[in-house]
């Protein structure tokens, strides 16, 4: 378990080759009488053969999530389908510097960028900034502490939207102007490649303040889940 409302499932895919960071499948649950429920949910880990990491959070009255986070056994089987996306992805061979802006389980597709950088040999400048509703609802709070210790010079910053920590110098609340560093553009180091994930209320939000912030709409690239 990541949270009390999250959970990464690592499933095995015979002839599975692969995929690139960011990018996402499709579950197919089929019931005995023939029913059918698809959802799409990012790849949590990074790319290798004949298997891969989904972390799923539950959603209230949510049929797969649900399934996924709650019934779900060792060895049950389903449908998947994919890799797919090829606009929200990154790969060793881009460079330039990555800005990673997640909101609740919109980290997942950013963590697998990160542990994709981690375990290759790009120095591309990368900064995570996740905004979540409490501590509690951080997900990889470990594994996070683990990479901002072994990779100092990737910024982590957490940022809480209803109640923080009580050390905290930043009030709970939205992401804020403030938030967001400065943008590099081009020169030897090239443009901020922005990859923003969450709600669509936050994606929406968090894109505004980002050419608010002086980033060029190009570079921003968005993925968003619910209404």
């Amino acid at each position: 378990m990541e949270t009390h409302l999250a959970r990464t499932l690592v499933f095995a895919v015979p002839g599975w080759s692969g995929h690139a960071a960011g990018q996402h499948v499709d579950v197919r649950l089929t019931a005995e009488d023939g029913y059918t429920a698809q959802r799409s949910y990012s790849v949590a880990s990074r790319s290798g053969p004949d298997q891969f990491e989904l972390t799923v959070q539950r959603v209230s009255g949510g049929e797969v999530s649900t399934y996924l986070t709650e019934t779900m056994l060792p060895g049950d089987r389903l449908e998947v389908r994919g890799p797919l996306g090829g606009w929200f992805q990154w790969t060793a061979r881009l460079r330039g510097p990555v800005l990673l802006l997640g909101g609740g389980s919109g980290v997942v597709p950013l963590m697998a960028m990160l542990r994709e950088r981690t375990h290759s040999d790009s120095d591309s400048p990368f900064r995570l900034i996740y905004s979540a509703r409490t501590p509690d609802h951080v997900i990889y709070t470990g594994e996070l502490h683990q990479l901002a210790q072994a990779h100092p010079d990737i910024p982590i910053t957490r940022l809480y939207t209803r109640a923080g920590l009580p050390d905290d110098t930043r009030e709970p609340g939205r992401l804020r102007i403030e938030d967001l560093p400065t943008p590099a553009h081009g020169g030897t180091v090239g443009a901020t490649r922005v990859y923003v994930c969450g709600p669509t209320g936050f994606v929406e939000h968090a894109a505004q303040l980002l050419v608010d912030r002086g980033f060029t709409p190009s570079d921003i690239r968005t993925e968003r889940f619910g209404s």
